[in-house]
């Protein structure tokens, strides 16, 4: 089991550059699948997300090639659609090859995801439009077979929650379907555009993407592109509210600001100094953090339920009391338990965490629940006084590339051991 010894109290100084996004890579890697040929992906992050989506592929037949953030897959030797349990359960979002395997063999043979425990993540929406897709759906025990020899068809399909996960599979499943597929209150977060992006490099007719209607015309094959994927938002807003709770001076490069709006306005609330630049944002810290009223987490373009934890973490040491409301998922609380070790202030009811600002942190020895729960706790002992121990760091490693190389670099005193 590996951990972090974080000693508290370093103000974080200087510029990190801002890794690819993990959202993003993952269904543009589940979307190779439709492709017979080699595509070139370039910023895919190196965390173990994306190494058990390559292990689904290596499973499926593809070659895949890797040198740092440059990745090739080339699908052409696709045949099964059966993928096993134990590599589904590596990540939640494993559901997302769902549309593809299906898409391209026309049967696929999954169980249920696996990942963070956060709350439920019903496949329903998925299952129901591939459903409407024409292919015939079985899930028994656990376990999801769906079947469509003769192919999918093109369908009206409206969604009952702007899902994300939803939203990518049918796009991928669509774009080799026959004829055209709507999709109605599909999701528009930035990681949604980039999937279209990437599809109709390699030939596929998506338009409307990053808007609640989005349209798929069908294409009888596809083929082999280039794509880099766009930065991590949630990442780029993690660095930034740990200079925010240590009263740091840092610049994240490597960003796309607008996909931040609704994170730097709550920044700019709690008394952080904000500038904004091309492709980077600078956060000058105060001395003490304000509260802010309300954080209210919402599909995008709201606030991202992901950055939650963090900018909990983050008011736990503001003046005065904040009010956090989850809308997302209803189990995203369980890291507060954690970070009450540090002498933090919360009190949870329900999907709403009041939190008192206290006047300091101290040292905990504390445990990772989950991905950005894990971060949430980084960023508590960051701002706490004397050395604090993170344990099951195997969570954040699913999402943060070096994030112990990365912090160091801006002064953080972090071991990994």
């Amino acid at each position: 089991m590996s951990s972090y010894l974080i000693r508290g109290g370093r103000a974080l100084q200087g510029e990190a550059v801002c890794q690819g996004s993990k959202n993003s890579s993952l269904p543009i890697l589940a979307a190779c699948i439709l492709c017979e040929g080699a595509v070139e992906l370039d910023n895919i992050p190196e965390i173990t997300d994306v190494d058990a989506t390559v292990k689904i592929l290596s499973w499926l037949g593809c070659r895949i090639t890797r040198e740092g953030t440059h990745m090739t897959v080339d699908a052409s030797d696709v045949t099964t659609g059966e993928i096993p349990d134990e590599l589904m359960r590596e990540m939640r979002s494993s559901v997302i090859f769902l549309g593809a395997v299906l898409a391209r063999t026309g049967r696929a043979l999954i169980s249920a995801p696996g990942g963070c425990e956060i709350g439920l993540r019903p496949i329903d929406l998925h299952l129901n439009a591939i459903g409407k897709m024409g292919a015939k759906v079985e899930n028994s025990a656990g376990v999801i077979e769906c079947t469509a020899p003769e192919g999918l068809k093109g369908a009206v399909i409206t969604l009952s929650f702007p899902s994300v996960g939803a939203t990518e599979n049918v796009m991928i499943a669509a774009v080799l379907a026959e004829g055209e597929t709507v999709i109605r209150n599909a999701a528009r977060e930035p990681e949604i555009s980039d999937l279209a992006d990437f599809l109709n490099a390699m030939g596929a007719r998506v338009s409307g993407a990053g808007e609640s209607t989005v349209r798929i015309e069908g294409v009888k094959q596809l083929h082999a592109a280039a794509h880099t994927v766009i930065p991590d938002r949630i990442a780029g807003a993690t660095l930034l509210a740990a200079g925010a709770v240590t009263g740091g001076n840092i610049c994240v490069r490597g960003l796309i600001p607008a996909h931040l709006e609704p994170v730097i306005d709550v920044f700019e609330q709690a008394g952080n100094e904000i500038s904004i630049r091309s492709d980077a944002v600078v956060l000058r810290g105060p001395k003490r953090l304000k509260s802010v009223k309300t954080v209210r987490t919402m599909p995008y373009p709201g606030f991202p339920t992901d950055i939650q934890p963090p900018v909990t973490a983050m008011l736990c040491v503001s003046r005065g009391t904040s009010v956090v409301i989850e809308t997302i998922f209803e189990s995203r609380y369980k890291y507060v338990g954690e970070l009450v070790r540090f002498g933090a202030k919360i009190r949870v009811d329900g999907r709403m965490a009041v939190v008192e600002g206290a006047q300091r942190l101290y040292a905990a020895n504390t445990l990772t629940p989950d991905l950005r729960g894990g971060a949430a706790l980084v960023l508590a002992a960051l701002a706490a006084e004397g050395e604090s121990r993170v344990d099951e760091i195997r969570h954040i490693d699913r999402g943060y590339e070096d994030f112990s190389k990365t912090l160091s670099a801006l002064g953080a005193d972090v071991r990994r051991i």
